[in-house]
C-alpha cells in the first residue's frame, strides 16, 4: 500500500529556507518520476518541480516562479524526494505535496497517480 510521508514544513521569515522531504513505500520508488506540487487557499494546485531518472542521471525541472530559488533532489537508496526551498517568498505560502508520476506530463497534476500527505509551509512578511 503506497504511503508518503512529508516532512520539514514550517513558519519562516521571507528570505528564509525550508526543506521538505517525502519519504515513500509500498511502490518501486526509483521507476518513478516524483514531484512536488502546492495549493494555497482558495486556489488550484500547482506545478513546482519534478524529477526524472534516466540512466543513472536526474533532470530537474522547475516552475518558472521557483526556478532558482528551489532545488529539487532525489535518493533512490532512501525513497525520498527532497525540496530545498531558499529566498523563500509570502506567496510560496501553501501546503506542499510530494506525488509519483503516472504518465504524461510532469507538470500537470492529473499525471499524476500517487499523492503523498501535504507539508504546510508559510512564509511571514
Amino acid at each position: 500500500r503506497f504511503s508518503c510521508r512529508a516532512s520539514g514544513g514550517g513558519l519562516v521569515q521571507a528570505g528564509g529556507s525550508l526543506r521538505l522531504s517525502c519519504a515513500a513505500s509500498g511502490l518501486t520508488f526509483s521507476s518513478y518520476k516524483w514531484g512536488w506540487f502546492r495549493q494555497a487557499p482558495g486556489k488550484e494546485r500547482e506545478f513546482v518541480a519534478a524529477i526524472t531518472w534516466r540512466l543513472a542521471v536526474a533532470y530537474a525541472y522547475y516552475a518558472d516562479s521557483v526556478k532558482g530559488r528551489f532545488t529539487i533532489s532525489r535518493d533512490n537508496a532512501k525513497n525520498t524526494v527532497n525540496l530545498q526551498m531558499n529566498l523563500l517568498k509570502p506567496e510560496d505560502t501553501a501546503n506542499y505535496f510530494c506525488a509519483a508520476q503516472g504518465g504524461g506530463t510532469y507538470y500537470r497534476p492529473e499525471d499524476y497517480a500517487y499523492w503523498g500527505q501535504g507539508a504546510l509551509v508559510t512564509v511571514s512578511s
